[in-house]
């Protein structure tokens, strides 16, 4: 029997045992967070749940492999990211060319915060302000374009991005860095 408080490593290692239940129970837990992530790259939204589908077949064979060295959902992130990469790969796009592409409800969720007046001329400097910063991300190379999604989307820590990224913290850090700064400097061109 399993209840919604089982943690991560509780139901990894029911799956460990043969219990193909837990493994739904993971898949549940992190299904959206898997189709918005991988949603970052690959913009067809069947394509999005085909990937997505097959990132989880990937973690379910290959968790017998997995040691625990990190959290089960930063493991699961890393596959979802490689999958999404050689997704694309495999159908000769580059992975660089791919932006973010938020749906509309997600957009103006994320411009409420923005938003202080209703005016339409806010609303328009909001929208072209998003359209901004969104290319801005689409352009930056594939290593901080990653690092600065993962954090500013996601809202993994350093060390979660790092080892998703298989890279140090202060790597992260300074991707994040010089990720932020190009958006900045994209901003500053328009005002």
């Amino acid at each position: 029997m399993s209840t919604p408080d089982e943690t991560d490593s509780q139901l990894v290692e029911r799956v460990k045992h043969g219990d193909k239940r837990a493994f739904d129970l993971l898949v549940l837990r992190y299904q959206h967070k898997i189709i918005g992530l991988v949603g970052r790259y690959i913009r067809d939204s069947h394509e999005v749940m085909d990937v997505t589908q097959e990132a989880f077949i990937k973690a379910y064979r290959a968790l017998p492999r997995f040691r625990g060295d990190s959290a089960f959902y930063t493991w699961l992130y890393r596959i979802a990211i490689n999958t999404a990469k050689n997704y694309l790969v495999s159908r000769s796009r580059r992975p660089q060319d791919t932006g973010i592409d938020l749906s509309a409800e997600e957009l103006k969720a994320d411009s409420a915060v923005l938003r202080h007046d209703t005016s339409p001329e806010n609303e328009l400097a909001t929208a072209q302000l998003e359209q901004v910063i969104y290319t801005a991300i689409d352009n930056l190379p594939e290593e901080l374009k990653i690092a600065v999604t993962l954090r500013e989307f996601e809202g993994l820590s350093y060390e979660e991005i790092g080892v998703i990224m298989e890279c140090p913290v202060g790597t992260v850090r300074s991707r994040i860095f010089r990720a932020r700064e190009a958006i900045e400097k994209s901003i500053a061109a328009i005002g």
